[in-house]
């Protein structure tokens, strides 16, 4: 029986830099970058914003929208736009821009629904329905900032921010008081 032969030195060196190429990793994950702060805050605007609201001032009725229904409908139009921003061509835009305002909506429906403290049956606690009327209407809002931040995506990135930003404030605006029924 021979013996196996002991690896060869050049073996456990890298491909890349035995043929004289070192290729540092991509880091998809790399939280040094400000664009990845940037980004990571307006998909955190608008649950941050209803957290402090349901913890400062919780509301007590559903019946109308509140002061802070627009707020965080408008955070969450505006953070999505923001993320949206980061990103350079017309995909990426779009769909950065979308992707954000949905996660922004789950975290914001699931911030209102830990806050509520007590499960009701009959009817939503206050909390949550505001919650879920805020992250309906900022959907909405993420999802015509979307198309304008798609038109726009070439452009300067104070526009690419403020007119998207604009309009889906604008359309979350609008949208708010029909989910109340107003």
């Amino acid at each position: 029986m021979s013996s196996p032969t002991p690896p060869d030195d050049d073996d456990l060196v890298p491909i890349s830099v035995r043929l004289g190429e070192v290729v540092p990793p991509d880091d998809p994950e790399d939280w040094t970058r400000p664009l990845t702060w940037v980004a990571a805050t307006g998909m955190l605007a608008a649950p941050l914003a209803a957290a402090a609201w349901f913890w400062l001032a919780p509301p007590n009725t559903t019946s109308a929208p509140a002061a802070g229904t627009w707020i965080v409908a408008g955070a969450l139009a505006a953070g999505a736009v923001i993320t949206g921003a980061t990103q350079r061509g017309v995909m990426r835009a779009l769909t950065g821009t979308l992707a954000a305002g949905l996660f922004a909506a789950l975290v914001t429906v699931v911030v209102g629904a830990a806050a509520s403290g007590a499960r009701q049956v009959a009817e939503a606690s206050p909390t949550v329905a505001h919650a879920l009327g805020a992250a309906l209407g900022g959907v909405a809002g993420a999802g015509a900032a979307a198309l304008l931040a798609a038109a726009v995506a070439a452009r300067g990135r104070l526009l690419r921010v403020a007119l998207p930003a604009a309009c889906g404030i604008g359309v979350a605006a609008v949208v708010v008081p029909l989910l109340f029924g107003r």
